[in-house]
Order: C-alpha cells, then structure tokens, then sequence
C-alpha cells in the first residue's frame, strides 16, 4: 500500500543510483541502491504519484523484468576486519552476518552492534585490548565459536556461562589474556569441545572439568598450574596440552588433614545427600548450600565428602585421559599430579598400604 503511505523519500543521493522510501505503515525503510539512474528517477517519480492517490493507468511505470541472479544482492554473512582503519564507526554490521572477524583493531571493549547479530555463529575477537566481557554476549543464542585471545581479560562471567552458550558454544579461545582462575559455572558450558587457555595466570583448573563430556581438545599450557582437579580423571581426550606448568612434585605421604571428628551435622546431611542422590535445590536450601553441594569431592571408595576429608597429590599418566599428550615437560613426560580426596582415615589408610606395598 503506497497510496498516502510515504513518509518521506531520501533523493539525496540519487545521481548515484541511491535512494531511500520510508513507509509509514510498516515503519520500514526501503533502500534502493546500485541502480539505473534515469530508471531509479522514473520508480521515485511513480512513488510520488501514487502516494497522492493518482489512477496507477497514469502512473509512469516501466514493464516488469525479472531480475537477473547476478543483479540481486545476497545477504552478507561473512566479515573480516584486521585493521582499525577498516572499522566501521558510523554504518552499522549486516543483521544476516554469521561470521564476524574484527582483530587488531584495539578495541578496548565488545561493540554493542555486535551484540544484535543474533545470526553470528562465529565471532572472532582477537588482538585486541578488551578487559571485560558483557553478560549479553549470551544472548547471542547461535554462538559456536568464540576466539578472544591475545586480550586483556582477568576473568570470565559466571553469567555467560549460565546464558544461551550453555547448548551453543562449541569452540572456545581465552589464550594469552591474564585469567587466574575460572568459575564453578564454567563447567555448565557442556557444548564445548575445543578449548583453549595457554599463556594465561591459571592457578588452578574447574574442580568440576570432567562434566565437560563433549570436550576433545584442550590447551592449558604456560600457566602456573600445581597439580589438576580430581575431576580430571573424567574426561575424554583427543589431545592435551599441558606443557610449560609449574607441577608440583605429588607426595601421597604428606598428606593435607581437615578432618573433623566427629563429623558436623552439615556433614553428615551433605553425604547422605549425595551419596544417596536426594534431590535438592535453591527452593529447598539456602543457595551457598547447594552450591557446596554441586562440587562435593569424592573419595577412592565413591563416598561424597564436602568440608571434612585428606587431601594427597598423586601422579597420573595424561595418557588415561588423552590419545595424543604434549609432553608436559623438556625431559619427556606425560604425567602429572593430581588431587586425590578421602573421606575418612580408614580409606586414607587402605590407601597407603597399597601405595606402599607397590613401591
């Protein structure tokens, strides 16, 4: 419907083949480009007429003439910027793009026009000076691949890892940034299957990483890593990378006491909880209980501990858990210490025996 629907017609440009006719009814803008001129004045002056309500038989309109393939312009999907020059500061990014490469272009933080390209299923970020992270980027509900390494971040939100990335991210880069630790709720992106940490400040991995069941590839090294969580022993590798870590040297003989004994009531509750897979959450305990609850340890005999336990370091071949193993240091090896709980001295003990009696 053109008839007294025109809000306005843009002719500024139109000795370039531009123009634009903005509707009222829908509020849209229809923007004309890269077409005939004399052809382009003849549509605008048809415009015009038929708004004022004049008989379409006077209209000047042309024959109708398909358009060939190579004159339609196709949604641009893929961007690649890597340089601040090229940044776009004042058009906006296309709404069809799926991929968006915007690296070197010392941004300081994410463009909140990214944010509304809700069809990205790439985003590349890299080499730049970012610090923070928003929590929207979740809102990106199509995101499979997220680079952003070589950046300033300290942190990564427990917030992103709670949003629409929890299904759609698959690919993951936080590479040489200066992170020194993740979430508990990182773990809740159960989609990853690359990720990427080397070149960080990481003193320590998510306690709960073998949730990561889908997880095929993994680089942590050059950071300041001591041993790995005891969750590591759950997960299935293609390959590791665990080169260039501080290890501590594992001494299952000196152990780390914090028993309590007798044990506490919110010990005991928090055992027989998960021991017998009692279900439970913010709407039946106080949150930081459930929290508490969700990275319970386990001992070697399968029981849940939570407060009360002996903590050891043991060695573990890489191998176990990874086909292909970067050697974890210069002289050769694929082993390295991990953290092993127990939940009373009784299994401390059992422990020890065997440990002895195989060296």
């Amino acid at each position: 419907q053109v008839q007294q629907n025109v809000e306005r017609l843009f002719t500024r440009f139109v000795e370039e083949g531009k123009a634009t006719v903005r509707l009222r009814e829908p509020a849209v803008d229809l923007c004309l480009s890269k077409a005939n001129v004399s052809n382009l004045k003849t549509f605008l002056s048809a415009v015009r007429l038929a708004h004022q309500g004049n008989d379409t038989g006077v209209l000047p309109l042309s024959p109708l003439v398909p358009a060939k393939n190579s004159d339609v312009e196709k949604p641009k999907t893929k961007m690649i910027i890597t340089s601040r020059r090229d940044y776009p500061l004042t058009k906006s990014f296309p709404f069809s793009l799926e991929h968006l490469q915007t690296s070197y272009c010392k941004l300081a933080r994410i463009d909140t026009r990214v944010l509304c390209l809700k069809k990205l299923r790439k985003l590349d970020l890299s080499h730049n000076h970012i610090k923070q992270l928003p929590a929207t980027l979740g809102d990106l509900v199509c995101l499979q691949e997220l680079d952003l390494h070589d950046n300033h971040l300290e942190a990564f939100s427990g917030a992103l890892c709670s949003s629409s990335l929890q299904k759609s991210l698959q690919f993951l880069d936080l590479s040489q940034n200066q992170i020194q630790a993740l979430p508990i709720e990182f773990c809740q992106l159960r989609g990853l299957v690359q990720l990427r940490l080397d070149d960080n400040a990481l003193l320590r991995l998510p306690c709960r990483i073998g949730q990561l069941s889908h997880l095929r590839f993994l680089s942590a090294a050059r950071n300041k890593l001591p041993f790995l969580p005891s969750d590591f022993r759950k997960l299935c590798l293609e390959n590791l990378d665990l080169f260039g870590n501080p290890f501590e040297q594992p001494n299952p003989l000196v152990p780390n006491i914090q028993l309590k004994i007798p044990l506490t009531l919110l010990e005991c509750a928090a055992r027989a909880t998960v021991n017998h897979r009692i279900p439970y959450g913010c709407h039946l305990l106080p949150s930081h209980l459930c929290k508490d609850l969700e990275v319970a340890k386990t001992c070697r005999c399968g029981s849940a501990c939570l407060s009360s336990f002996i903590q050891i370091t043991v060695t573990m071949n890489l191998h176990h858990v990874a086909h292909t193993v970067v050697l974890v240091d210069n002289m050769g090896g694929t082993e390295a210490p991990i953290l092993c709980y127990f939940c009373s001295l009784d299994c401390y003990s059992q422990f020890l025996d065997r440990h002895l009696q195989s060296n």
